[in-house]
């Protein structure tokens, strides 16, 4: 039989990529000690593996795709296409920035006042010696394994690691004075892969199942009555995909109306709806949307 060998992130990605696989029917169960998940669809054999190693094996063909962060691909120098990698999809899931910081007090005013030689931590050695370079600081690099930012300030007068929402710099302390890169998980395969039929077919099934789920969650369904002498200028203010679906309801009594809008925009929607005469409003959750 036919199996695709995928590497599922370990840690802070692993909960939402294997959300994301499971709404398109790969359900994975994970034993307390093993690294080696069953998945409910048999043509999928996968590994649980740090991100940090799924992008250099994956670009070596041991392993014919796997989900990676952006920020691990241009530390290790594997950005497509040039690595023996090809990004399918930008998930857009896991969106971080990875930044350097330092002690509160070393800035002044806005200033931030590096001392010679300046100590810095970070696991990205690659990007964080470019980083030094590039701003020609007299630097020592401290290399870490996870908790870089609990070095500061009696061990490293900066750190340079990814933060999502700031909150963990702000309770040890630091300040950010400069963003290096901002990532996402990806979707990424060997090239090589794509010259098989099978998995090629595979991956392109699951890709489009994945864009149409994570377009799904910015979307809802609205359905609603409207009067016939209402109709159009309602249409009108609808950012609908393309167009409304309109159905007379029994009676001439008005029109049906379902729409998908983007869901940043419901809450001054509907009150816009109800005011210009919809009645009867339902709001649907959406699980795919297939253009």
């Amino acid at each position: 039989m036919n199996q695709l060998s995928l590497l599922i992130p370990k840690g802070r990605l692993q909960e939402s990529t294997t959300a994301l696989l499971a709404s398109v029917g790969a359900r994975f169960s994970f034993g307390a000690r093993s690294y080696r998940p069953s998945c409910s669809d048999p043509e999928i054999t996968a590994k649980l593996l740090k991100p940090q190693n799924i992008a250099s094996l994956v670009s070596l063909g041991r392993h014919d795709a796997g989900f990676v962060g952006h920020d691990w691909m241009v530390e290790l120098g594997l950005d497509p296409p040039d690595s023996g990698l090809t990004e399918l999809m930008d998930l857009g899931l896991n969106p971080v920035r990875l930044v350097a910081a330092v002690p509160e007090h070393l800035v002044e005013n806005g200033t931030f006042k590096p001392p010679t030689p300046l100590v810095v931590a970070s696991e990205y050695e690659r990007l964080t010696r470019r980083y030094l370079q590039h701003k020609g600081y007299e630097a020592v690099f401290i290399k870490t394994f996870g908790a870089t930012e609990a070095l500061p300030p009696e061990d490293a007068d900066m750190i340079v690691d990814n933060t999502s929402t700031g909150a963990t710099l702000v309770s040890n302390r630091l300040t950010i004075v400069d963003d290096l890169l901002t990532s996402t998980t990806r979707f990424v395969v060997h090239t090589s892969v794509l010259q098989d039929p099978w998995k090629k077919d595979k991956l392109e099934r699951m890709v489009m199942l994945m864009r149409s789920t994570l377009d799904a969650e910015q979307r809802v369904l609205l359905e609603m009555n409207v009067p016939a002498d209402r109709l159009e200028a309602l249409v009108a203010q609808m950012p609908a995909m393309r167009s409304p679906t309109v159905s007379p309801l029994y009676g001439d009594q008005g029109f049906a109306v379902k729409v998908a809008v983007p869901k940043r925009d419901v809450p001054t929607l509907i009150p816009k709806l109800r005011q210009g005469g919809a009645t009867d409003i339902l709001e649907y959750r959406l699980e795919k949307i297939v253009p």
